[in-house]
């Protein structure tokens, strides 16, 4: 079972949100099977924060703002290479909303990101640019927080990103793996698996024995 310090440990809900679950905009296959799993995860936790895809209309990651484009291409950036998606996650719109299913009321913070209409925002903690920060490095070490524990979607994008940023920042990092879906785009998930393993994020299930 999940052993947890709740002075020094927190859970980061990653993306959990319409557009990322079954009829969504950017759909993760089984999605929604997170949901209870990690509103149970919560009550082991004083400290529960969650990420929020927040993108405006017309945002540059959509393949829709590139004419000839189709969702799921690359294309070069200013700042390297991006992944050309659906519409999904826009402000305002229900597919930004949570799952209707999360608890939500746990979160005492709520990063959104991908707000800059001209750069994607996988991580918690950066931009895809790498050196914007999102402030919640800042918070956690305010806060005193060592250890946190990621779930959500997707594991192979956002989940990842985060979990390796946490890493290169100095915490202490576990993905829970039964608590998060992934796109698995083109090998993505084990390429993801491989890199989060090589820069020592623990991968579990949160209720393995």
């Amino acid at each position: 079972m999940l052993t947890v310090n709740r002075p020094t440990d927190a859970l980061l809900v990653i993306d959990v949100q319409n557009d990322f679950c079954p009829r969504g905009g950017l759909a993760v296959a089984d999605g929604q099977a997170v949901v209870p799993v990690i509103n149970g995860l919560m009550t082991r936790f004083d400290e529960v924060l969650l990420t929020q895809d927040w993108h405006p209309p017309g945002h540059r990651s959509f393949a829709s703002a590139h004419p000839g484009r189709t969702p799921f291409e690359t294309v070069e950036m200013p700042y390297g290479a991006q992944t050309l998606w659906p519409d999904h996650c826009v402000q305002g719109t229900s597919g930004a909303d949570f799952h209707a299913g999360l608890n939500t009321t746990p979160a005492r913070l709520i990063i959104r990101k991908g707000f800059r209409p001209g750069i994607d925002s996988y991580s918690a903690f950066f931009e895809n640019d790498r050196s914007t920060p999102t402030g919640l490095t800042g918070y956690l070490r305010e806060r005193g927080l060592k250890r946190l524990f990621l779930c959500g979607l997707a594991t192979d994008f956002c989940v990842a990103y985060s979990a390796l940023d946490a890493r290169a920042q100095g915490f202490e990092v576990t993905v829970l793996l039964d608590a998060c879906r992934a796109i698995d785009l083109g090998g993505s998930l084990d390429a993801a698996l491989a890199q989060m393993r090589q820069a020592g994020v623990e991968l579990v299930n949160a209720d393995a024995d």
